[in-house]
């Protein structure tokens, strides 16, 4: 047995058995097919060989093309062979396309495994096992490590940790991680969280935030030859939105998370299914066809009443926005009524002093007048005696006085009809407020019943999603006793089909 260390200081990966047969021609292919290698995920990659697919390993083959060696006519193999084109390539290169290469051979077994049992995983299926464990290696590829003994260490968990920034959705599954009570480590919370977004079904779009803010969020905790700063990427999310069609139904409290993850056995993804196990399907699928359609049918249900629920909250979140919006109007209107009242008490204080100053002043001038008319006319009578130019002289000033008197009446006057304009107007505005208050608050009124009416159908619509729920649990656990008997009923007739 032989293992080959980390590349470029990234922690060991886990480590994969392969099959130890590997074909292949001349004496030295058959030496390289009797070792049994225990290699690491990124010193490995997927070749042809006939109907096999073939985990090398880099140093073996790196030996193996070292040797040139004649073809069958003669000829010596050209430099420009695939082979040398590839051991010329970046061993990095190398190591994000085995990555790629095993996701999509996980992932589609993955999905072949969902149809099979109806769509509906759990933690006891394998390949979805080995599906997290590849994910893990994934995202870890190129992580920088530590810097110096003090420095922070970097963690996949604190990257995960910034998806809730970028998506709403994100910050349930983030605060039931840290509220684990069995999870103690960063990586045991990352794993339970890659778990729970795929349980959600927004795995892929989760990834897809973080790699279209890649220069906030990756580029400060991986290298620039990472899986996650490259093209590969991209493929890797592509991948994950296959995945949106399988339902999982894992319990991440009775999980072990902290420690390490176990083997993966590449026999399962690189070996072709043998003919008398794919008729035993086909006779399985003949015999369950109806009841799986019964459950596809339950299932389609069930997805479409998660959609209209999600439909539903996103109507019901609008409403609530409107509503508060209607509200903050409402109590600035309040505010600018209750200023305006203030306003409108001030200026008919006002003007009721200025009426009373006004009457006070005319009546003081109007005395003053009439004392000086008084006056006046004694000393016309005192002075009858006097020539008649003097009397006309007063006679014309007495009426300049009185015309005067008059104009500042008029003026008087002339304010104070301005005043009980600015009042009446001031009413009008009073009134046209009020009634925009009554108008906002029946809005208000009918958006709270459309709330309230939206809030039950989506009660009832989570009733009838638990009661699809019920019934579809039912159904496996009776199409799981029935394959066990059919299993058992097939074991028995090969048994006697052997005697």
């Amino acid at each position: 047995m032989r293992s080959l260390a980390a590349v470029r200081g990234v922690e060991p990966v886990q480590e994969l058995a392969i099959p130890s047969s590997i074909e292949g021609d001349g004496n030295s292919d058959a030496e390289m097919a009797g070792a049994q290698d225990t290699i690491y995920l990124c010193n490995f990659r997927v070749s042809v060989d006939g109907e096999w697919l073939c985990l090398k390993e880099l140093h073996d083959m790196e030996m193996q093309d070292s040797f040139i060696r004649p073809s069958d006519n003669g000829a010596i193999t050209s430099p420009d062979d695939p082979m040398h084109s590839l051991m010329a390539r970046d061993p990095v290169v190398i190591e994000r396309s085995n990555l790629v290469n095993i996701s999509k051979l996980i992932v589609k077994e993955l999905i072949e495994q969902s149809l099979r049992y109806g769509r509906m995983l759990d933690s006891d299926h394998l390949p979805l096992h080995h599906f997290f464990i590849v994910l893990e290696h994934v995202m870890r590829h190129g992580l920088k490590p530590k810097k110096g003994l003090l420095g922070p260490k970097k963690e996949l968990w604190d990257i995960l940790q910034m998806v809730e920034k970028y998506s709403p959705e994100a910050a349930d599954i983030t605060a039931s991680v840290r509220d684990l009570p069995t999870v103690k480590t960063a990586m045991g919370r990352a794993r339970a969280w890659l778990r729970l977004a795929l349980m959600q079904k927004r795995l892929a779009d989760y990834l897809r935030i973080l790699l279209e803010r890649r220069e906030e969020t990756l580029e400060e905790y991986f290298e620039p030859h990472a899986l996650m700063l490259n093209e590969e990427a991209v493929i890797i999310t592509g991948l994950l939105v296959g995945l949106n069609v399988v339902d999982c139904n894992l319990c991440v409290k009775e999980e072990d998370l902290d420690s390490q993850q176990g083997v993966i056995d590449f026999s399962l993804y690189l070996r072709g299914s043998s003919s008398s196990h794919d008729l035993a399907n086909n006779g399985n699928n003949g015999n369950n066809e109806p009841k799986q359609r019964h459950i596809n049918t339950m299932l389609d249900q069930k997805n479409y009443i998660e959609e209209l629920n999600r439909h539903l909250n996103a109507t019901v979140a609008n409403l609530q926005s409107k509503v508060e919006g209607l509200t903050t109007t409402n109590a600035l209107m309040k505010e600018d009524l209750a200023i305006a009242k203030n306003t409108m008490i001030q200026l008919v204080e006002e003007n009721n002093q200025l009426k009373h100053a006004l009457g006070q002043d005319i009546t003081k001038d109007s005395r003053i007048k009439v004392t000086e008319l008084h006056e006046e006319e004694e000393k016309r009578s005192v002075k009858s005696t006097t020539s008649d130019k003097s009397k006309s002289d007063k006679d014309t000033e007495s009426a300049k006085l009185l015309e005067e008197e008059r104009k500042k009446n008029a003026e008087l006057q002339k304010e104070l009809d301005l005043q009980i304009s600015l009042k009446a107007e001031m009413e009008v505005a009073m009134k046209l407020l009020e009634k925009d208050i009554h108008d906002k608050q029946d809005t208000i009124i009918s958006l709270r019943r459309q709330l309230d009416d939206i809030k039950l159908l989506n009660l009832e619509m989570y009733k009838k999603l638990q009661e699809c729920e019920s019934s579809l649990k039912h159904k496996t656990e009776l199409i799981a006793k029935l394959e066990a008997k059919t299993e058992s009923m097939g074991s028995t007739i090969h048994q006697l089909d052997e005697k």
